[in-house]
């Protein structure tokens, strides 16, 4: 009876320890890639601001992303779009705590600082149907060609019975994914106006 008793034991420690061992060799073989499928993910997002540029394929992404775009040297600060060398735009990055899970996108800004040329979002997780309808073009592509507004909140998400035409529609039924999207995208874009402002001669 002892015998099988630790024939049991050895058997679960052995069974845990060749279980162990193959999670921890195909995270590790699998890391570069979900790196890469991040990566690329932002680079489609920074490129799906701007409506003037067409690209299919994750490697035409890359190639206009590190050819058009300049990596900003300060952590939460905007890229700059520079086709040909002219300055044509910024793609600002944002994410924070939405109703469920973070979000993750990136905000396109003209050379004014005063114009929404796009937004997208590469990283979601709220609830079907509702806060996830962020993703969809009835609600992101009303961000295009809106102006900030002065004061705290450049950009105002409001129920469509409230909402001007300075504002972005809400979606119906996602009040709490909407009051957090309306925050992290103000917090972004406020802190980088206010540096960008003050670094301006």
């Amino acid at each position: 009876m002892k015998e099988s008793r630790y024939f049991a034991v050895v058997y679960m420690f052995v069974l845990t320890a060749i279980c162990s061992t193959l999670l921890i060799g195909l995270a590790r073989l699998t890391e570069a890639k979900i790196k890469s499928n991040a990566q690329i993910a932002f680079e489609r997002a920074a490129l799906a601001v701007f409506p003037s540029i067409q690209v299919q394929s994750d490697a035409e992404v890359h190639s206009v992303f590190t050819k058009d775009f300049t990596v900003p040297m300060v952590s939460g600060d905007a890229y700059e779009y520079r086709p040909g060398g002219q300055l044509a735009g910024y793609a600002l990055p944002f994410e924070g705590q939405g109703f469920w899970a973070p979000i993750r996108g990136v905000i396109g800004i003209g050379t004014d600082l005063q114009t929404i040329t796009g937004i997208w979002f590469y990283e979601q997780a709220e609830t079907p149907g509702l806060g996830a309808r962020i993703v969809e073009p009835f609600f992101y592509e009303q961000f295009a060609g809106k102006q900030f507004e002065e004061g705290l909140r450049p950009i105002r998400i409001r129920a469509p019975a409230e909402a001007s035409d300075k504002d972005i529609q809400a979606i119906t039924g996602a009040t709490q994914t909407c009051v957090r999207l309306e925050k992290l995208l103000n917090d972004a874009v406020t802190q980088w106006r206010q540096k960008k402002e003050a670094t301006q001669p």
